[in-house]
């Protein structure tokens, strides 16, 4: 964005003062990650809670008053607000619960396969013939938009953000509603509000499962998604080599310290197997999680080799499991979604009267 054009905007935004406040909105600093990309005005516009209510006619006004600026097409304002818990509506301090299950799928560390998997767990899922939605909660990372090959932003119903259908499920990231290469650069409050805003604006429709693909490792957003969404249990992915499985235990012992069931640990890139001579080559090791889950008293689900069908299906936006059924990856993501399956059934049924 060059100087004249940045001096144009900041002029505009420095003559919108709110309701009931005395310092503009960018004096306020309630406006981060300013961005201007092939005629398209991308920020953040942090409100405070009583202003929630206002929020849609807030943004509106905004983006009527920036649109004036010759060359910009379109404004995309992403709402948050820094202290949405502390704000008077006490909605927001009750557990989320948008689907009958709700399942984190984890990672102690970035770059281990946690978002293919979670996919290809939830399109498993849905051959079960369960109702199934996938959240993206990675905020700094989505990676949804590529998994599904759907870039468009969502429509709304006048409420809440309808989430986009991708091969049947019900799919919401944050990366629908931001250009893909607009760095997110904010708080952890901030981070948590947006998380809450996918969780509760979004309009589910009477999902059994919602698959949230968390953040990468055991920060505070990691932590307060965990406490705040009643969690049918958690599914731990890892690498084999003891750089991912410290971390991998990690995010293990957070979910236990909040209490949230411990579904299964899955060894993605567990070996390769050569298609030349048809050995078994363990690249980064192998067992490893399989030696944790068995150290650590939880299931293992499985072992997910390196395949190259695996990486071109994601980075094509036609999963492995929609666009191999019959491969022999796909084949074990079924098997891992019927252990799935399986333990969450368990928690539903009622405990046994014992008779005296």
């Amino acid at each position: 964005m060059n100087d004249k054009k940045l001096e144009e905007i900041n002029k505009i935004l420095s003559s919108i003062t709110l309701k009931d406040q005395t310092t503009n909105i960018l004096g306020a600093k309630m406006i981060s990650g300013l961005e201007l990309k092939e005629n398209t005005l991308t920020f953040t516009l942090e409100l405070l809670p009583e202003q929630l209510k206002e929020s849609n006619e807030i943004k509106q006004m905004i983006e009527n008053k920036l649109l004036l600026i010759p060359e910009i097409n379109k404004v995309s304002i992403i709402l948050t607000s820094h202290n949405l818990n502390k704000g008077k509506n006490q909605q927001n301090n009750s557990t989320l619960k948008p689907a009958t299950h709700i399942i984190a799928i984890a990672s102690g560390k970035g770059g281990v396969g946690k978002s293919t998997t979670a996919i290809n767990l939830a399109l498993s899922l849905l051959k079960l013939n369960y109702k199934v939605g996938i959240l993206d909660a990675d905020i700094y990372g989505p990676s949804l938009p590529k998994l599904t090959g759907i870039s468009i932003k969502p429509k709304s119903n006048g409420k809440k953000i309808i989430p986009h259908n991708a091969f049947g499920l019900q799919a919401m990231s944050i990366g629908y509603l931001v250009p893909e290469d607009t760095a997110t650069i904010w708080r952890g409050p901030m981070v948590m509000s947006a998380i809450e805003q996918l969780l509760r604006d979004v309009d589910w429709q009477n999902l059994d499962i919602l698959i949230i693909d968390m953040p990468p490792g055991t920060g505070d957003a990691q932590l307060t998604l965990s406490q705040r969404v009643q969690l049918a249990g958690a599914v731990i992915v890892s690498t084999p080599q003891d750089l991912s499985l410290i971390d991998a235990r990690k995010g293990l012992n957070m979910f236990k310290k909040v209490n949230v069931p411990i579904l299964g640990i899955i060894e993605n890139m567990s070996y390769f197997l050569c298609d030349i001579c048809d050995t078994k080559h363990n690249i980064f090791g192998n067992g490893g999680a399989k030696a944790e889950a068995e150290k650590l008293g939880v299931p293992f689900l499985s072992e997910i080799p390196l395949d190259i069908s695996l990486r071109t299906s994601s980075d094509e936006g036609k999963p492995i499991v929609y666009q191999e059924p019959d491969n022999l990856i796909s084949k074990i993501y079924l098997q891992i979604a019927n252990q799935i399956s399986k333990s969450i059934e368990k928690q539903r049924k009622p405990m046994p009267t014992i008779l005296q």
